[in-house]
C-alpha cells in the first residue's frame, strides 16, 4: 500500500519516490520511478446499515466553510497537503507538514477536500472512441456547425463531486389496487369498445428499508437539471459507480485530472436524498404486487428516516462539451462516458429545420392515408373527423419526439430507484378484497402512481420526453385499444363500481 511519510507526502512503499500516479490500465498507483505498482484498499465496503441512528458525517462531508475571505484552504504545491488558514489571525503560513511557505495563488475552495476517490479505469482512448461512436450514429439531423466543429481532442478527465449516502428507513404505502377477471368488447361499428371486468382490493405494505450509497451530485451547478436549459442529465444518466470500490481520497489520484469543487452542504442535499429513497421503497413494494395487473393506487405513503451516513466522494468521468451558440441562446452540450464502467450518454445539437421539414412531410403523409383509411373501413361522418386528425397529426409529432430522445436524450437520467443497493427487512403485506368491479372502460386502474418516481431530477426530463409526451400523443390508449376509442367512452361511460 501507498505510504505517507511525516511529512504527508505520498511515498512508493518500494523505493520511497515521491513521483506517484495511477495507471489506469491496472486501477492502482505506480511509481514513476522504479515502476512498481501497488493498490489503494477499497474503504467503502457494505454493511452496518441496519446500526445508523441519526447523521453520521464523515470529515470531507462537512458543512462548507463560509467566508473565505477569512478562512483560507491552500494547497501545498510541495507535498500536496490542505492547509486551513485564519487570516484574521496571520497574515501568512507554511505547511505544517513540509515547512513550504505557502501563497494565497494556491488558494482552494473550502470543501474542496472529499473522504473517498473512485479512480479512473477507462482509458482516454477508449472513451474517445465511444463518444466519437455516440456521436457519428446521430450525424444526419446533427447542427451542420457541430457536425465541422466536432473533435474528440478535448475530452476531459474531470472527478465530480459527490455524496455518497447509506440510509437506514422505514417504509409505508397504503391504496388501492386491481386484478384483471376478463376483457371484453361490447356493441359494433363505431360503438365497439373494450371493457374490463377486475377485483379491487385494499392493499398495504410496511418495511424496513436498507439503502446502500445511494449517490447524489453534490455541485449546485449539476443539480439544476432541467432540460430545457441544460444537458446535466446526461451526466447524471451515467451512473451508477461502483462506488464500494472508492478508497480513500489521497491527491496522487488527480494527477493529470481535472476536479470540480463541492459546493453542496447536506442540508441542501437532504431533501434530494429524501425523495431518491421514497422513490427506492416504492420501486421495492412494487416487486410484492405482480398480483395486480391493472396497477396499483398509493393514496398514503410515509417514509421515516432512522439514521443516515454521509461521506463526500470524488468519481471519475470523462466529459466531452460543446457550447451551442446561436440566435436563440446558449446551450452546452455533454457527451459523457462513466471512467469506471464505460457507460456512455450525451446530446448532440440539432438541424431543427431539417427535422420540422422532414416532421412536416410525414405529417401531410399521415394525414393523406389516415383521411383515405378512414374513408375505405369506416366512413367518413362527423364522429370520425377527429380520428383522422389523430392520425393525421400523430406520425410527425411521434418522428420528432422520438428525433429528439435520439439526440438530446433528455428523458435519460440514473435509474437509482432500481439500480442502487437496499434491502427490505420485516416484510408486512395486507390485501384485502374491497369488491368486484364490472364494465371499467380504462386499462389500468385510475390514478395508478405504483410505478411513478418524484425526485425532482426524475421529474425534470419527464417535463419534456417520456411518459408527458406518450400521454400527450396518447400512447397509452393504442396499447389496449382503437384510436379515438377511449376518449369516446370517456363522453359515454364512466368507470362503474
Amino acid at each position: 500500500m501507498i505510504q505517507n511519510d511525516k511529512n504527508g507526502m505520498n511515498r512508493c512503499p518500494k523505493c520511497g519516490a515521491t513521483d506517484v500516479t495511477l495507471n489506469t490500465k491496472t486501477g492502482q498507483l505506480k511509481c514513476n520511478y522504479c515502476r512498481a505498482e501497488f493498490a489503494s484498499e477499497a474503504v467503502n465496503a457494505y454493511g452496518g446499515v441496519e446500526d445508523l441512528k441519526g447523521d453520521t458525517i464523515a470529515e470531507g462531508a462537512t458543512n462548507i466553510i463560509p467566508g473565505e475571505d477569512i478562512i483560507l484552504t491552500l494547497k501545498c504545491p510541495a507535498c500536496g497537503a490542505q492547509v486551513v488558514i485564519n487570516t484574521e489571525e496571520v497574515t501568512n503560513a507554511r505547511c505544517h507538514w513540509c515547512r513550504h511557505t505557502l501563497s494565497v495563488n494556491e488558494k482552494l475552495p473550502n470543501g474542496a477536500v472529499p473522504d473517498l476517490v473512485l479512480p479512473f479505469k477507462t482509458e482516454k482512448a477508449a472513451a474517445e472512441g465511444k463518444i466519437r461512436e455516440f456521436v457519428e450514429k446521430r450525424q444526419f439531423f446533427a447542427h451542420p456547425k457541430f457536425k465541422a466543429e466536432f473533435t474528440t481532442e478535448n475530452i476531459m478527465g474531470v472527478y465530480l463531486p459527490y455524496m455518497i449516502v447509506d440510509v437506514n428507513a422505514h417504509a409505508s404505502l397504503s391504496g388501492e389496487a386491481e386484478h384483471l377477471v376478463r376483457s371484453y368488447t361490447v356493441g359494433s361499428g363505431n360503438t365497439r369498445r373494450r371493457k374490463y371486468d377486475a377485483d379491487a382490493y385494499d392493499v398495504a405494505r410496511d418495511f424496513d428499508l436498507l439503502v446502500d450509497d445511494l449517490t447524489v451530485e453534490a455541485s449546485s451547478d449539476k443539480l439544476k437539471q432541467d432540460v430545457r436549459a441544460n444537458t446535466n442529465n446526461v451526466i447524471n444518466a451515467i451512473m451508477p459507480f461502483d462506488t464500494e470500490n472508492c478508497v480513500a481520497w489521497n491527491p496522487a489520484f488527480l494527477r493529470g485530472y481535472a476536479s470540480e469543487k463541492r459546493d453542496t452542504d447536506i442540508d441542501v442535499l437532504k431533501p434530494v436524498m429524501q425523495e431518491q429513497v421514497g422513490d427506492v421503497a416504492r420501486y421495492r413494494a412494487k416487486e410484492s404486487m405482480t398480483f395486480y395487473d391493472r396497477g396499483t393506487r398509493w393514496t398514503n405513503e410515509s417514509l421515516s428516516i432512522k439514521g443516515t451516513s454521509w461521506k463526500a466522494a470524488y468519481l471519475p468521468v470523462w466529459l466531452y462539451s460543446y457550447l451551442q451558440d446561436d440566435a436563440k441562446g446558449k446551450m452546452l452540450h455533454y457527451v459523457a462516458v462513466n471512467a469506471r464502467t464505460g457507460e456512455t450518454m450525451g446530446s448532440v445539437p440539432i438541424n431543427k429545420s431539417r427535422l420540422l421539414i422532414i416532421s412536416t412531410i410525414i405529417e401531410v403523409i399521415g394525414i393523406v392515408l389516415g383521411l383515405a383509411w378512414i374513408k375505405m373501413f369506416i366512413g367518413a361522418d362527423d364522429s370520425d373527423i377527429w380520428v383522422a386528425g389523430f392520425l393525421g397529426f400523430t406520425p410527425g409529432f411521434l418522428f420528432y419526439w422520438m428525433k429528439m430522445s435520439r439526440y438530446r436524450n433528455m428523458d435519460a437520467r440514473h435509474t437509482y430507484e432500481k439500480e442502487t443497493k437496499s434491502t427490505v427487512n420485516n416484510l408486512k403485506q395486507s390485501d384485502n378484497l374491497r369488491e368486484h368491479r364490472k364494465g371499467l372502460s380504462n386499462a389500468r386502474i385510475q390514478g395508478e402512481n405504483g410505478n411513478s418516481v418524484k425526485g425532482v431530477i426524475a421529474k425534470n426530463g419527464e417535463k419534456m420526453m417520456g411518459q408527458k409526451m406518450a400521454e400527450f400523443l396518447g400512447i397509452d390508449m393504442m396499447a389496449n385499444t382503437a384510436p379515438g376509442q377511449k376518449i369516446k367512452e370517456r363522453e359515454n361511460n364512466g368507470d362503474k363500481k
